[in-house]
């Protein structure tokens, strides 16, 4: 089986949800939806408080190119345009909030029949930049952005990413066993607009029944490939290493092979918006880990309140870590104030004894971290230069190439909080390169 250098092998704990079907999460009274769901330029709200909306209205406007707006998730009225604590950045962020009128009715015009195989490959970009899609793998990139490559790169490789390489989460394996059409659809209308003949469908080992059905629903242009069991193999660069053994260059881009990845998640938005019209609006999420009663994977709007779907999957139990996403590279949250957003494939709720809340010794240069890394760097240097901030050091041992995995902590044996030091030091830098334009 196919896969890249490095890498490890945590328990995967997808078992709590794996052969668990998708529900629907019942509609919240209020929807709290967060302006910036995606990375690049911010959107700009374009309602006020007390104005009525309807399901899927436009709620904001993109501000550039790299920017995506986001929609109502249900009708009914917008309660205030306010901030509230940001999920990934922790900071104050702008919001809408919307209280719901029981109705759930579409705004006119929405849904609506489109033939995408009818429409040109603009107008097919313009729906899915107009429906607000992102990488439903947490990484939120725009997609319409991602699937208009400069006319200088020669793109030759689609790969749909359906690894889903964390432990714990089961969205993207129940969502190909459930609804394969909606992500195959997609596939399609993706190869239409990059103008490719065939792509490669990458699901790794753990995830039999989804490889077999794929694998039977796929036509002659969808290639199913069986990737080896070891993480981060969903990490785009080592998605393409291992299906191409091509080496994305330090600094570089995917494009830059000649190589596109998209999340099946995100096929399956593809087919929504260009098919129907529908603006992504709803996602497909595990809530999963010992901590919380009944684990579950919900199909939930965006904007819903975590602590109604901790209250839907049963309540918590010796929780002592909430965290949106994954174990690896998941955020943990001290409030459950927050809600739902476009990239949340998971929200996991660990016990006591799933946890290592402990105090971090001195590096012993045991190298394991070095076997570890997928990207071929030295985590542990790195991590000595967060520890003292030099961040400008940093840079010569190619910080910007890390991918934030967390497969150096995981192998620690000092225990060392690894990736937090190599954020830190991004943070200075890109503090330091704001400071420096606006002087």
């Amino acid at each position: 089986m196919k896969t890249f250098k490095g890498g490890i092998h945590p328990p995967d704990m997808k078992e709590l949800v794996n052969r668990v079907p998708i529900v629907d999460m019942p509609l919240s009274a209020v929807f709290t939806v967060y302006v910036q769901q995606h990375l690049g330029a911010p959107a700009k709200p374009i309602v006020e408080a007390g104005q009525k909306v309807k399901k899927g209205q436009l709620l904001s406007e993109p501000m550039g190119f790299v920017s995506v707006p986001v929609h109502a998730p249900t009708s009914g009225t917008v309660k205030a345009v306010t901030k509230q604590v940001h999920p990934v950045t922790g900071l104050l962020a702008p919001c809408i909030a919307i209280e719901s009128d029981g109705h759930d009715e579409w705004v006119q015009g929405i849904p609506r029949q489109q033939d995408p195989f009818t429409m040109s490959k603009d107008a097919l970009l313009a729906s899915i930049r107009d429906c607000g899609l992102v990488g439903m793998g947490g990484a939120t990139f725009p997609t319409h952005v991602k699937l208009s490559p400069p006319k200088d790169k020669v793109i030759d490789t689609f790969i749909v990413n359906g690894a889903e390489c964390e432990p714990y989460l089961a969205a993207d394996h129940r969502l190909m066993l459930e609804d394969p059409e909606r992500i195959l659809d997609g596939i399609r209308i993706a190869l239409r607009i990059l103008d490719l003949p065939h792509a490669v469908f990458a699901i790794e080992g753990n995830k039999p029944d989804a490889i077999a059905l794929m694998k039977s629903k796929a036509t002659p242009e969808i290639q199913v490939e069986e990737l080896k069991v070891k993480y981060p193999q969903g990490a785009e660069k080592q998605l393409i290493q291992a299906i191409t053994g091509r080496e994305v260059p330090s600094g570089g881009l995917p494009m830059d092979v000649g190589a596109i990845v998209q999340n099946a998640g995100t096929c399956a938005a593809i087919a929504d918006a260009c098919l129907r019209g529908v603006p992504l609006i709803e996602r497909i999420t595990s809530v999963t880990g010992r901590g919380i009663r009944t684990p579950k994977n919900i199909r939930v709007r965006i904007g819903t309140p975590l602590r109604e779907i901790i209250e839907f999957c049963g309540g918590l139990q010796d929780p002592a870590k909430v965290i949106f996403g994954g174990p690896m590279m998941g955020i943990a949250q001290y409030s459950d104030q927050i809600s739902v957003m476009k990239g949340t494939s998971g929200i996991l709720v660990l016990t006591g004894e799933d946890t290592n809340i402990s105090s971090y010794a001195a590096c012993i240069s045991c190298g394991r971290c070095v076997e570890a890394c997928p990207m071929g760097l030295i985590p542990s240097v790195l991590s000595k230069m967060g520890e003292k901030n030099q961040w400008e050091k940093a840079g010569q041992f190619h910080l910007l190439d890390c991918v934030e995995c967390g497969s150096c902590t995981y192998v620690c044996p000092s225990k060392r909080p690894i990736v937090h030091f190599i954020k830190h030091l991004k943070a200075l830098q890109r503090a330091a390169s704001a400071k420096s334009k606006g002087a």
